[in-house]
């Protein structure tokens, strides 16, 4: 009677701690599936814009500050050279305009405030011009990348247009995006690392 007494006292202590581990082990999995849901939910893709307005000093430094763009890079876009420098483009020879690729969370921003940026810092106005700076590597020109941000480009050209909110007709150009050309590593953030723009 003792000799029974004392072992369903061990299978006692021996199904508590099986419990015991069982519980720790789902509690565990639970916390890990809610990790990896957390972080499939912070995984957000970026989504790319590209503009030319001028220097591209200025451009970057202005879209920079917009809350929820992620990273800016200066660089030439729209001519027919692969690979040009910035000797090659100031030429005026290579099709090329000064730009600016902004790449931004779509979670916290939206192309559209992105284009209200464009258009309120700089003038569209002047053909391939900006400021003291003359040549079609300065004209303002919204390089689309998708059918939705063509749309959203040209509608709200248009709507700037009908409701005159600049003196002369905006020339700036809304054409799809050609191969982008990063500009050498002096150009980049050059306002943060000299204190000034050309306009």
């Amino acid at each position: 009677m003792k000799i029974n007494t004392a072992l369903k006292g061990v299978l006692a202590a021996i199904t508590s701690l099986l419990v015991a581990g069982s519980v720790t082990a789902v509690g565990a999995s639970q916390a890990t599936d809610k990790e990896s849901k957390a972080e499939t939910k912070t995984i957000v893709k970026l989504e790319r814009a590209l503009f030319s307005e001028g220097c591209f000093w200025k451009v970057q430094s202005v879209f920079s500050k917009v809350p929820g763009v992620v990273k800016t890079t200066v660089g030439y876009s729209g001519g027919k050279v692969q690979n040009p420098s910035y000797k090659m483009v100031c030429s005026d020879t290579t099709g090329h305009a000064e730009t600016c690729l902004v790449e931004f969370d779509p979670t916290k921003t939206t192309y559209h405030k992105l284009l209200e940026t464009f258009f309120s810092s700089h003038d569209p106005t002047t053909p391939n011009s900006q400021g003291p700076d003359f040549g079609t590597q300065y004209r303002s020109v919204i390089f689309y990348s998708t059918p939705e941000q063509q749309k959203e480009a040209l509608q709200m050209k248009e709507q700037l247009t009908k409701e005159h909110k600049f003196s002369s007709p905006i020339v700036t150009e809304i054409v799809a995006a050609k191969p982008f050309y990063s500009a050498e590593d002096y150009h980049q953030n050059y306002f943060e690392k000299h204190g000034m723009v050309c306009h």
